[in-house]
């Protein structure tokens, strides 16, 4: 089935897009707004890069943030807390520090996987990258991109009729300490076991490649290339302006990131 879904994937028209140093709330907006195009036909499949321009919490849309964040640590440290479109676990992010990309796919795109086998299917090609760069990693269901250290990145999805939002955060560096000051779900799993344990859950790819996250990024980009047909692209003026709107009505809104659904 998933050569069917390949022969779909390289007959379409994808878009790159490079990229682009955002807000947390910006990069979630964007999502919906892609997403929706994508959807309406304004814009083909594409795949976009993100750069943090501040560090964040991003919790998935059913979480709660009482549980999941320390917020008087959050805004001590200069943490933004911003809730997503799409389900899944909370992330950690600092600039340079992860590498995140997102898909908007047309969901006949996608046709004939089951939600379990789109996840890997949608992260093979980073799987493959990884590997060839010397990086010990694997897909584990239903969406961790893992080694036999611990967990490397982790997807999510949203999906709406007609489109399907797929995205992946890869932790690059990170910073256990600081991590644990503001997730507080990451002080649950680690409570029996003490700090030193907790650090091993994630095993950043710096750990494992001697080179730069730049050519990290181009690799992931060259891989994509090679596998579908594909131009540079960029966001539309009115793509620009309706995440902007999207900012502040939702994504930076209290009301939207306390909301419990």
């Amino acid at each position: 089935m998933s050569d069917a879904v390949w022969s779909k994937w390289k007959s379409a028209r994808w878009t790159i897009l490079p990229e682009t140093v955002e807000s947390p709330a910006t990069h979630a907006a964007l999502d919906e707004v892609l997403l929706d195009a994508v959807i309406h036909g304004t814009r083909g499949p594409s795949l976009r890069f993100w750069g943090w321009a501040s560090p964040a919490v991003i919790i998935g849309r059913f979480q709660s943030l009482r549980n999941e964040v320390d917020s008087d640590n959050a805004a001590r440290l200069g943490v933004t807390v911003v809730r997503r479109m799409s389900g899944g676990g909370a992330m950690y992010v600092r600039p340079d520090s992860t590498i995140t990309y997102s898909l908007y796919i047309p969901d006949d795109m996608l046709a004939g996987l089951t939600i379990r086998d789109s996840y890997s299917f949608c992260d093979s090609w980073v799987v493959d990258t990884l590997r060839g760069l010397g990086a010990d990693v694997s897909y584990q269901p239903l969406n961790d991109i893992a080694s036999s250290e611990g967990k490397v990145g982790g997807a999510a999805q949203a999906r709406r009729p007609g489109g399907v939002l797929h995205h992946t955060t890869i932790a690059w560096h990170m910073n256990g300490a600081e991590m644990l000051k503001v997730l507080r779900i990451g002080r649950e799993k680690i409570s029996d076991k003490g700090i030193a344990s907790a650090a091993k859950r994630v095993h950043p790819l710096s750990e494992q490649l001697a080179m730069t996250r730049e050519a990290v990024v181009e690799a992931l980009i060259g891989q994509f290339r090679e596998r579908v047909s594909c131009h540079d692209g960029a966001l539309s003026r009115e793509e620009r302006i309706a995440a902007a709107e999207l900012v502040g009505r939702r994504y930076a809104a209290p009301s939207w990131t306390l909301e419990l659904p």
